[in-house]
């Protein structure tokens, strides 16, 4: 967290766009179970709210469940829930400025609440959906319209299609790519008064369906080729044969994206927390180009949230054991899915998980507490019913001295 006295951080904040009336602090969180537990944290969706109202509602809500961190998405598909000097609006904010800045109201309300706050930004996807963006306007510079030649290409010359499951990305192979990227997240942590930055698709969003013969392969634009036989002498149609490093050549340009991230914000004074979702397992984000043992390696990040979503306790237990090696070298916070309809299961993996890692986190807060969310939360009463029950197992668990 940046170093600014308290008032003079909620009046920057308010002037920067929360707007209307400070609400009054609601004091000291209220105490939490796991006392021993470190970080206790929520992932809370770009989907989850839209308006002021939505946010102040959401950190109550976690102030009440007894989180002390609040990971807030705000940066999806190359659109900003924040005043971005290089990207739109985002489009569930209706593509324009919604009458105030959604980040700099979330700074406010979170030190109030005695909240640590992490702005979520999901790195590489550039859109999700079956139609492009728009044209007009400010969305002419939307990387999907401005930078064609920074997307996906295949080896036969076609560009990524999209889709409604899949997000279409930016190449991380390109430098130029990278130090856009690096722009974006140095921009929102000089700018905003954040405990931390959260870094989630650092990796190739590669799970985009298979064509039959199963041969596409990304990127193959001419700059990449031209950059990986620059470093390499061969090409990837080499690599397939097995004759070419083409798979660790692109894992060592992502790796090249986080050093550059942790680089430029270490210019800053301090310089935030610089976490990332990462696969289940260590060296399970391979397959997806990311190389999370090496960012522990050479101190890359300073916190990993492996995405443990097992609901299986034993599977569950296998991932950690498989992690507890790094334990020592950096703070590990382990990601858990709320199950389902078995509530004590979750008590029962947040306890395995507290044990001895750094904390846990849950996703998300769209699974524990009603939300705006229309997209991916069922609405109807059966789900609340579900997600009251859900409550009324968890929250005594979450605050209750142990």
């Amino acid at each position: 967290m940046n170093n600014s006295p308290p008032l003079l951080c909620l009046l920057l904040a308010a002037a920067a766009g929360c707007g209307g009336a400070i609400p009054e602090p609601v004091g000291e969180p209220a105490p939490v179970a796991l006392d021993s537990a470190g970080v206790r944290a929520i992932w809370v969706t770009r989907f989850d709210y839209k308006t002021r109202s939505d946010l102040e509602t959401i950190f109550d809500n976690c102030v009440e469940a007894g989180f002390d961190t609040v990971l807030l998405q705000v940066r999806g598909n190359a659109t900003a829930f924040y005043d971005s000097p290089f990207e739109p609006w985002a489009e569930q904010l209706g593509g324009a400025y919604p009458g105030f800045d959604p980040l700099a109201c979330s700074v406010v309300l979170a030190r109030q609440r005695c909240l640590s706050l992490h702005a979520w930004i999901n790195l590489v996807p550039v859109w999700r959906g079956i139609e492009p963006p728009p044209t007009e306007g400010a969305w002419k510079q939307q990387l999907y319209n401005a930078r064609p030649e920074w997307m996906w290409w295949d080896q036969h010359g076609v560009r990524q299609p999209l889709s409604e499951r899949f997000y279409v990305s930016v190449n991380p192979c390109l430098p130029e790519v990278r130090d856009y990227l690096a722009e974006v997240v140095i921009d929102i942590a000089a700018r905003y008064d954040l405990d931390g930055i959260h870094l989630d698709y650092a990796r190739f969003p590669n799970e985009f369906p298979a064509t039959p013969a199963g041969d596409i392969d990304y990127p193959h634009d001419p700059r990449t080729l031209r950059l990986y036989r620059a470093a390499t002498g061969g090409t990837p149609e080499q690599a397939r044969a097995g004759q070419g490093p083409w798979d660790t050549w692109r894992t060592e340009q992502v790796t090249e994206t986080i050093r550059l991230i942790r680089e430029r914000l270490n210019e800053l004074e301090p310089p935030p927390q610089l976490s990332a979702a990462v696969n289940p397992l260590p060296g399970g984000g391979l397959e997806h180009f990311q190389d999370a043992v090496t960012w522990i390696e050479q101190g890359l990040v300073d916190a990993l949230y492996p995405m443990n979503y097992a609901s299986n306790e034993e599977l569950f237990g296998e991932r950690l054991d498989l992690w507890a090696p790094h334990r020592d070298s950096i703070s590990i916070v382990m990601g858990i899915r709320f199950a389902d309809t078995d509530h004590e299961l979750t008590t029962r993996l947040i306890d395995r998980a507290v044990t001895d890692f750094a904390g846990f986190c849950l996703f998300g807060y769209f699974s524990l507490f009603d939300s705006v969310n229309e997209d991916i939360d069922n609405q109807d009463e059966a789900t609340r019913a579900e997600r009251a029950r859900r409550r009324a197992v968890l929250l005594p668990y979450l605050r209750s001295p142990r």
